[in-house]
């Protein structure tokens, strides 16, 4: 299948006029390739670039997985699975990760879906318990494998390609270039599309600029560049998880909303915390590099390394959350002068000097509402929509982003709506049925 005979319905549901060119390449290539190595930027758009494919390969009377997508984080796997039901291709997809409930994919699993995702140590146990077969299975794409190969699932994915024995093509996929692809992979002479830019600074999307700070203790300076910064979503990078909860920490004591994030966090606690942030609720998110790629979130308009990263790769990812898909941002490092630096940055971009004495940012006008309900019990978003006004007395513009999940969503909703909400819809059913609705927080 070529491009001018893909269903228009696809696009058309994801709101996309036209592919951009990595996009259109990365389709012949994954097609009519073997092997394909595609490299490209955070924010490009990867995950269609090999979704589509993907899609133009399977057929509806093959039996069984017909793909199998690995990635590093749970994050990315549910942001790939959100995508594809979202093409409408009509093909069954189950995602598997840790943290996730083994029973409830068990059960998905006894009826093999067409596309199966997950993270490498979850999909190597269901294969150790059996409830998968991929003797058959021919294609395999690794979104983010370099970030699996440091993560230390290189074990897993290794039984997991041995398992693969008749799987004709593989796609692995990445934002660096030099990264070694592992020998189990059999993959010689892979075909390259390489769409990867480096970091650019100046007049370009991305400005790139220093703050010093005076003091050791970077946190007073931190605090100025927010005041600065006023209301713009901003990530904040920090190179440990207790640096991260300690800062997040400090910001919320001098009064300004924040979050943090890291991989030490329960899954339903990673969860709030990006629903928080995506919906306006909370503007600044304070997060190790678990945040720098694969998470479904829009892109920011700030980021600030209040830590340098050791590597330069994570120094570019920390930077594409930023300037994605045309629109400008700029990144912020946050320096003392006699502090030591890595080496790929042995000249400083242009200093920023951060003005004193600004105000506060003003605290978001949302909450969000979590509901213990979702897709699983037959919750939409029109029925919270149905719910909220006509029960809560909420008017449409009190109600923000709704997500709904497996078991559970989340609605952004005014905060000067949310205690009178509660009250009206305490001890109410939604669909004949009681759920459990409060501040997500």
């Amino acid at each position: 299948m070529n491009l001018r005979s893909l269903p228009p319905h696809i696009l058309q549901k994801l709101g996309i006029e036209r592919l951009n060119d990595m996009q259109i390449a990365a389709f012949d290539a994954l097609q009519t390739n073997p092997a394909t190595l595609l490299i490209a930027p955070t924010g490009s758009g990867k995950t269609l670039a090999f979704l589509l494919p993907v899609y133009t390969m399977m057929t509806p009377e093959t039996p069984g997985i017909q793909c199998l997508i690995l990635t590093p984080s749970r994050e990315l796997a549910l942001q790939i699975e959100q995508v594809w039901r979202a093409m409408g291709t009509g093909f069954k997809v189950n995602t598997c990760y840790g943290g996730h409930s083994v029973k409830v994919e068990l059960s998905n699993l006894s009826e093999p879906p067409a596309l199966l995702i997950g993270t490498p140590g979850r999909i190597a146990d269901h294969i150790r318990r059996e409830s998968i077969d991929l003797r058959t299975t021919p294609m395999l794409v690794l979104d983010e494998y370099d970030k699996s190969l440091t993560m230390g699932f290189e074990e897993d994915m290794s039984f997991i390609a041995g398992e693969l024995s008749h799987c004709t093509r593989r796609v692995l996929v990445s934002a660096t270039r030099t990264v070694r692809i592992p020998p189990y992979m059999e993959i010689a002479q892979p075909l390259l599309v390489d769409y990867s830019e480096p970091v650019k600074s100046g007049d370009e999307a991305l400005a790139v600029r220093t703050v010093f700070s005076d003091a050791h203790d970077k946190r007073g300076k931190l605090f100025e560049l927010i005041c600065f910064l006023g209301t713009e979503p901003t990530l904040i990078f920090c190179n440990q998880r207790d640096t991260a909860e300690q800062i997040s920490d400090y910001l919320r004591h001098s009064g300004i909303e924040s979050a943090y994030f890291h991989g030490k966090m329960e899954q339903i606690d990673r969860e709030k915390t990006l629903v928080n942030f995506r919906n306006g609720s909370v503007t600044f998110l304070v997060a190790s590099d678990l945040a720098a790629r694969g998470l479904d979130i829009p892109s920011v308009r700030n980021v600030i390394h209040y830590e340098l990263p050791y590597q330069e790769e994570n120094f570019i990812h920390r930077n594409g959350r930023t300037a994605r898909m045309n629109a400008t941002g700029t990144a912020y490092i946050l320096l003392h002068p006699d502090e030591e630096r890595p080496q790929y940055l042995w000249k400083l971009p242009e200093e920023c000097d951060v003005p004193k004495g600004c105000p506060l940012p003003p605290l978001s006008e949302w909450n969000t509402i979590y509901i213990s309900g979702g897709k699983k019990d037959k919750v939409s978003k029109m029925d919270i929509v149905g719910f909220f006004t006509k029960i809560g007395k909420l008017d449409k513009d009190d109600i923000g982003l709704i997500e709904v999940m497996d078991f559970m969503a989340f609605a952004a909703v005014k905060k000067t709506k949310t205690s009178a909400l509660l009250h009206a819809i305490n001890n109410e059913k939604m669909k004949g049925k009681k759920y459990k609705i409060q501040v997500a927080w």
